[in-house]
């Protein structure tokens, strides 16, 4: 399960993964809805890409990093394509058409966006190295996990079974229905045809587990979040559930020590 933060006094701003609770100075965290200053389909906690104001994302990025004490200046965030592409980030800002995001750069808080698409977490404990990904359909079957781990191994020298691993909060099977033209793509492992719906339903997060334990990340190392952006809507946004009109949430990692 996964650590709350919140108080009778204070919305639920955002939950923090326990499997990362061991690990001093790591500051990780997926945000709610909840405790913006956004309106309308966007209430209220957006974080991203959207219709909304840039003036009322920003002011929801400033109150969701400063929960977690972390300067906003700090963040590095990617504009996401839906593809594989990995950055290695060596300074702060806005990295184009990427989809997931490495460092070992103490004081730099990797975040990336989602609205029913997989974000995953990944901390390497030997070399302080960190990753946020971000794994649409489009990511998962084109193995952005393991491109993402062979990045770190290039820059950092890290061994995937050294890795602590997350897998978040996302569309869930029961409510992922797709068509031919995405089911075709997913193993039998990872989809279920349901006869009265005439459809697939495809399990996104049980596929990035199982991308991560086959580079070498061990199963017990890896926390898969028990929410779901469509079953939980009232806590999380999702883009299916509200047709297209919502808001973003962030999920983050990074090293303060």
């Amino acid at each position: 399960m996964l650590a709350s933060h919140t108080t009778e006094e204070k919305p639920l701003l955002f939950r923090k993964p326990r499997i990362f609770d061991k690990y001093p100075g790591l500051v990780t965290a997926e945000s709610t809805r909840h405790g913006g200053v956004s309106t309308g389909h966007y209430a209220s906690l957006n974080l991203g890409g959207s219709q909304d104001t840039p003036e009322n994302i920003m002011q929801n990025n400033l109150i969701f990093f400063g929960a977690l004490g972390i300067p906003f200046e700090n963040v590095a965030k990617a504009h996401q394509v839906h593809g594989t592409d990995v950055v290695t980030v060596t300074e702060p800002g806005r990295f184009e058409d990427f989809d997931a995001l490495v460092t070992n750069v103490k004081g730099i808080q990797l975040a990336v966006t989602v609205a029913d698409c997989t974000p995953i977490l990944v901390h390497d404990p030997a070399t302080g190295a960190v990753a946020a990904i971000h794994a649409g359909w489009r990511g998962t079957v084109g193995g952005i996990v393991g491109k993402t781990l062979a990045a770190m191994t290039a820059n950092y020298g890290t061994r995937a079974e050294n890795c602590v691993g997350y897998v978040g909060t996302c569309i869930d099977e029961r409510s992922f229905e797709v068509g031919d033209d995405v089911s075709q793509h997913f193993a039998p492992a990872y989809k279920r045809w349901d006869e009265n719906a005439g459809k697939f339903f495809v399990d996104l997060k049980t596929s990035n587990r199982d991308q991560l334990i086959r580079c070498g990340v061990k199963p017990e190392n890896i926390e898969v979040s028990p929410y779901s952006t469509v079953i939980h809507n009232h806590d999380y946004f999702s883009h299916r559930a509200e047709k297209g009109l919502t808001g973003r949430l962030l999920v983050t990692i990074g090293r303060t020590r």
